[in-house]
């Protein structure tokens, strides 16, 4: 089953849609600073295997798609290439760079030369080690390209809030806490009852069920968060948390 969140107020949204992926963009072309090439460290972290899951569904070998995510980021992103005249209110990011991968590949890959893997491009560390093996757990045989970098995505989003709800419980003590209700979200794997988990942490089974429920709301507030980094308006944020729950419950 697809997370269920509770809903968050956005009357005011507009004034939040400053610090995403897009005004990262928006800088790049024309920035140097430390923040600006940690955003790019980012967006290369959290978008690299969306990409190379797109290149392998396309029909690349396992060799191909590394080397053409590798030289992609290298070569157009971390050079700032791709950024050139890009406007914040160009959409939903993950749109925009599939549609720079596929004109990357259209225009480059043919001009690529051995020498390029000399060491000669631009470098950008990609932890690209299982990769495949990442890749064949994932997906299915029947995915197309482009749903296959989607629901990569939608995994890579889902993974990302929940490494940043971890963090934000063990920065306040409530560690222990996280490990034990994190399965406790819609489509999670945990077998044990709330009595059973209420033991392990040492609260009523009702005090329990209300740390559940706050874990929820929590998570959902992070999700909303890590997608709202990646459009231009509150009414893109509803369109894209309503397709990644489409896409986790395929």
């Amino acid at each position: 089953m697809p997370p269920s969140f509770q809903q968050t107020d956005y009357t005011n949204a507009g004034r939040h849609f400053e610090t995403t992926h897009w005004s990262v963009v928006a800088k790049a072309a024309e920035q140097q600073t430390p923040e600006a090439e940690q955003a790019m460290e980012a967006l290369c972290k959290d978008y690299w295997f969306p990409l190379y899951g797109y290149l392998r569904r396309k029909g690349s070998t396992p060799q191909e798609a590394e080397d053409l995510t590798q030289s992609f980021f290298a070569e157009r992103v971390v050079t700032k290439k791709i950024f050139k005249g890009v406007s914040a209110d160009k959409g939903k990011f993950r749109n925009w760079l599939l549609a720079s991968l596929k004109n990357y590949v259209n225009n480059e890959w043919d001009k690529r030369t051995a020498e390029k893997r000399g060491g000669k491009a631009s470098h950008v560390s990609l932890d690209l080690e299982g990769a495949e093996d990442f890749y064949s757990m994932e997906h299915g045989l029947t995915c197309d390209p482009e749903n296959t970098f989607d629901h990569t995505w939608a995994i890579t989003v889902l993974k990302n809030s929940m490494e940043k709800l971890r963090l934000r419980y063990q920065q306040g003590g409530r560690g222990e806490l996280f490990e034990q209700l994190r399965f406790l979200l819609p489509g999670g794997k945990s077998k044990s009852s709330y009595k059973e988990i209420s033991d392990r942490i040492g609260k009523s089974e009702d005090a329990t069920k209300m740390a559940a429920s706050r874990f929820r709301q929590e998570f959902g507030f992070v999700l909303r968060e890590e997608i709202r980094r990646t459009v231009s308006t509150p009414d893109e944020l509803q369109e894209e948390l309503q397709y990644l729950m489409s896409l986790l419950s395929r």
